[in-house]
């Protein structure tokens, strides 16, 4: 009988030892920022500083670009618009990670394509991109051990709570977001009750969230509707408080819609930059119970 049980025993230790060297997945904390493209920078300019009321800094990963900060360690980055760029302005969307080197060593383990080593920032900060089963640009950074200032900015908000970027395929999607970097699933809603338009999950070591935006049409849309379904979205505590203050300081003179009650029952309040890219404010937490699903975790805090 022993030599029959030889090879399975063999069989099983080499399972273990091939587990054993697969690299765990280290924390992804967050969402970082938001990556877009400008027509114009004055016009971005004004509108990030003077109308969000972010902070200005230097890129540290690209010189001709320029990071507007919401907090110490999340923000926009704002590039110039290339040639023939077509209607998109997203550039990627960014994730933050207390290890980027971990990372890349973790989604190469388990035979996803990454680049050969981490890129570092002039800032001391650490990151490297990928691409997402639709094609869309990820990056997950490891920010500066010395964080930016915020002194003199006046931010509407001070918490990037949720991303959202089209998708046409939850299914592929989540193959990357859920069952490889552990995304959780947080609600999922839509404009009727009987057909899906957001999945929410969040990330796998805190409270932001990523949204598909489900729009499953094979050929390009127009920037007004790539700006809306590619987005952003701050956390505010009182929305009437936020909208007047935006607006007892002349900070409303862009596109922008009414307040409203959404369909996950929060508050929000949009504004869109000069290149149509959608600023969602939204509250922490709902004021009437949600349609569709309710909420599977817990809510982000403004603690947070």
């Amino acid at each position: 009988m022993k030599k029959f049980l030889w090879p399975a025993a063999l069989l099983a230790l080499v399972s273990l030892a091939a587990y054993a060297q697969t690299p765990s997945r280290p924390p992804i904390i967050g969402v970082s920022h938001l990556s877009v493209y400008a027509s114009n920078a004055e016009a971005a300019d004004h509108y990030y500083v003077h109308d969000i009321g972010l902070k200005k800094g230097p890129d540290p990963e690209n010189p001709s670009g320029m990071r507007y900060y919401v907090n110490a360690i999340q923000f926009v980055e704002v590039l110039s618009l290339p040639p023939n760029s077509g209607n998109s302005r997203l550039d990627h969307i960014g994730y933050t990670t207390t290890d980027a080197d971990a990372l890349r060593g973790y989604l190469a383990a388990h035979n996803y394509t990454v680049p050969a080593s981490v890129e570092k920032g002039s800032d001391g900060s650490r990151w490297f991109d990928v691409k997402d089963p639709e094609g869309n640009k990820v990056q997950f950074l490891q920010p500066s051990p010395h964080p930016i200032s915020m002194a003199g900015a006046d931010p509407v908000g001070h918490h990037i709570i949720h991303v959202g970027m089209r998708v046409k395929s939850r299914e592929t999607e989540s193959a990357f977001y859920r069952d490889l970097l552990g995304f959780r699933a947080y609600w999922f809603g839509g404009m009727k009750p009987d057909h899906t338009d957001w999945v929410s999950q969040q990330v796998p070591d805190g409270h932001d969230w990523l949204e598909y935006m489900l729009e499953g049409g094979s050929g390009d849309i127009s920037q007004r509707q790539y700006g809306v379904l590619n987005h952003l979205s701050i956390g505010v505590v009182n929305m009437e408080k936020a909208v007047t203050t935006l607006d007892a300081g002349n900070r409303l003179d862009n596109q922008h819609t009414p307040m409203q009650i959404g369909k996950d029952g929060k508050w929000q309040f949009n504004l869109f930059d000069p290149d149509q890219t959608r600023l969602e404010l939204m509250e922490f937490t709902p004021v009437k119970q949600p349609c569709c699903s309710p909420f599977t975790a817990e809510n982000p805090s403004p603690a947070e």
